[in-house]
């Protein structure tokens, strides 16, 4: 689990897919043939948790929806690239978008996926992590898998992993919780 947190550490920027990752996966298509997903807000804490320390965010994804967004736009994602089934080049292109003054190359890079879509991204950056439904050929080849699935706060175990890499965890934490001094200051 050190090496893991100590890998962890080294990530400047999280890339996330979509369904499957940040959602179940699940398309639902209401009787107007509107799209809907579902997100989980605890990834939404553990997101805006990686800004607080300048550990920038982004969203590659195959398909394209004004949802997704919406809700990268909720969370503070830096980046979102949507419609690209090659993820491997949209990878290449986002990187090279970036500031040259970030300094960052897909070695600080972690790629969370699920499906074989994801597979060469996620062999070309410093940190892969998936979820345990994810194709076996995406489990084989990813430094971690999480224990909650796409959708339930997957993403919020890595993000508080690189947290926890980059010493900032416990900080994170003092942030929603008293110590019991103040524990005791609020009940007087």
């Amino acid at each position: 689990m050190q090496d893991l947190i100590k890998k962890a550490g080294q990530v400047k920027l999280l890339i996330m897919d979509v369904d499957g990752i940040l959602s179940n996966g699940q398309i639902i298509y209401d009787a107007n043939g509107i799209e809907t997903k579902a997100f989980s807000v605890q990834d939404g804490v553990g997101v805006k948790s990686l800004a607080r320390y300048g550990i920038l965010t982004a969203i590659i994804t195959g398909r394209s929806s004004a949802m997704v967004d919406k809700r990268a736009t909720e969370m503070g994602v830096n980046h979102v690239v949507q419609g690209r089934d090659d993820k491997l080049i949209a990878l290449k292109e986002l990187l090279s978008s970036l500031d040259p003054a970030l300094n960052i190359t897909a070695a600080d890079c972690a790629y969370m996926g699920d499906d074989l879509p994801d597979i060469k991204a996620m062999q070309t950056v410093g940190f892969a992590a998936t979820v345990p439904n994810a194709h076996a050929e995406v489990i084989k080849r990813s430094d971690m898998v999480t224990t909650r699935a796409g959708g339930t706060g997957a993403v919020r175990e890595v993000c508080d992993l690189i947290l926890k890499g980059y010493g900032h965890y416990q900080d994170f934490i003092a942030h929603y919780t008293l110590d019991e001094t103040q524990a005791q200051d609020e009940l007087s």
